[in-house]
């Protein structure tokens, strides 16, 4: 009764889709030609229609992790953005064995740059909309919000579509609570990919030393912003990395 929903496409491995504070079609619409050689599983955590509504305290990755730890029964590969990577971190550490690859795209682990001005500034900006949401103060708000990629941030009222997505993270646990076994995920080699799209100093740093901590590919997609998998080139370097990784889409499989 409370799992979360999980909308399979498309034919192949399963590449599972965790999505951070955007919704899955914003933040995975532009891989959508992937399902033809792909199964692409989009995640919606709680509080995204059709899952159930949050749990009370607001969005939280270890909630996310026991939602997620289950998912990877079918071995899947996992793409995760954002917020959501701080959750596909933990349930990986709990099951490595279950985990094909992983794609970590601008997540907020600030810890990992510790003594970076721009950084502690990032996570400064992200940790009060999460502690005072609409009442956060306007200009750190906007800054923030365009950074995340929100559409039409001017000087008048936030969309409604913006708004809500404040309201639903309201609450939400810091990054900075999360307990990331790294040292546990880079023991168990599994191969991984940490993409940025060069749009923000801070953001580029913090994937530079998650790459390092993972012995991880690094991958730079400019051009849209926050929205990574948005950006051109990007799909077809994450099919490359996919089959790489030890998935084969069904037309390049080998006969039995």
């Amino acid at each position: 009764m409370n799992e979360i929903a999980v909308i399979r496409d498309g034919e192949g491995h399963e590449v599972l889709l965790v999505h951070g504070g955007a919704s899955p079609r914003t933040t995975w619409g532009a891989l959508s030609p992937l399902s033809a050689r792909w199964t692409l599983a989009f995640v919606h955590r709680r509080g995204y229609p059709p899952s159930p509504p949050l749990r009370e305290g607001g969005q939280d990755f270890d909630v996310d992790a026991s939602d997620l730890t289950p998912l990877l029964d079918r071995r899947p590969h996992v793409v995760a953005h954002s917020y959501g990577v701080l959750g596909t971190l933990i349930a990986a550490a709990r099951r490595p064995e279950c985990v094909r690859s992983l794609t970590l795209i601008e997540p907020p682990v600030y810890y990992l740059v510790p003594g970076d001005p721009e950084v502690a500034r990032l996570e400064a900006m992200g940790n009060a909309v999460l502690t005072h949401g609409l009442d956060t103060d306007p200009a750190t708000l906007r800054e923030f919000l365009s950074l995340a990629g929100a559409p039409d941030i001017g000087d008048g009222p936030l969309p409604e579509e913006v708004a809500s997505g404040v309201r639903r993270a309201h609450g939400g646990r810091l990054p900075g609570e999360a307990n990331l076994a790294l040292d546990a995920l880079r023991a168990a080699r599994i191969p991984a990919l940490v993409a940025s799209g060069n749009h923000s100093p801070g953001l580029e740093r913090i994937c530079d030393a998650l790459a390092v901590a993972l012995d991880a590919e690094r991958l730079i997609a400019p051009g849209a912003g926050h929205f990574v998998a948005a950006a051109p080139g990007f799909a077809d370097r994450l099919e490359q990395f996919l089959i790489s990784a030890g998935g084969r889409p069904p037309h390049l499989a080998l006969p039995d």
